[in-house]
């Protein structure tokens, strides 16, 4: 399947919402409003993937910042990218419920790491559920443990790539 990157816009908000909400616990689910912000914030690490007919099949959102684990205010307030700081986070990655096991989320990983290694980011960080692990280690993401993140009211789990 051809897929398309490019950045999320303001007028996309929506259907990023459905999947967002599908992909998510209405407890893990970032707000609208939150969303709204991050298509702001982050125009250079809030990538889409569109199919050639244009549909967005699934997204993967970030900022840039200082620190190895993410912490849970980076899921309260977007702050632009700074482009001294050395870690690209990952907040959510989504994809379409129709579209799942296909790929595009790999793809989508793939696509934020080329964007992370130009902006000379050290590494990928991200915290997800316990479940998900094995996706990332399949991605080259390392496990370094549970996280500190009471998001949700949930136990996540640190992981990293670093980018060489």
């Amino acid at each position: 399947m051809d897929l398309h990157y490019e950045p999320a816009r303001p007028d996309e908000l929506l259907d990023i919402m459905k999947i967002e909400n599908a992909g998510f616990s209405p407890a893990e689910a970032a707000t609208t409003d939150a969303m709204q912000e991050r298509i702001s914030a982050y125009p250079d690490t809030f990538i889409v993937a569109k199919n050639d007919a244009g549909k967005i099949l699934g997204y993967v959102v970030g900022p840039a910042f200082n620190h190895r684990y993410l912490t849970d205010e980076l899921y309260a307030h977007a702050h632009p990218n700074n482009p001294d700081d050395k870690y690209q986070a990952v907040l959510s990655l989504a994809v379409h419920p129709d579209f799942q096991h296909s790929g595009i989320g790999s793809r989508l990983l793939t696509e934020l790491s080329h964007v992370a290694k130009r902006q000379e980011r050290a590494v990928i960080t991200l915290t997800c559920l316990q479940n998900l692990v094995p996706f990332y280690e399949h991605n080259g993401y390392r496990n370094e443990g549970v996280s500190n993140s009471s998001h949700a009211d949930e136990t996540w789990f640190n992981m990293v790539l670093p980018l060489e």
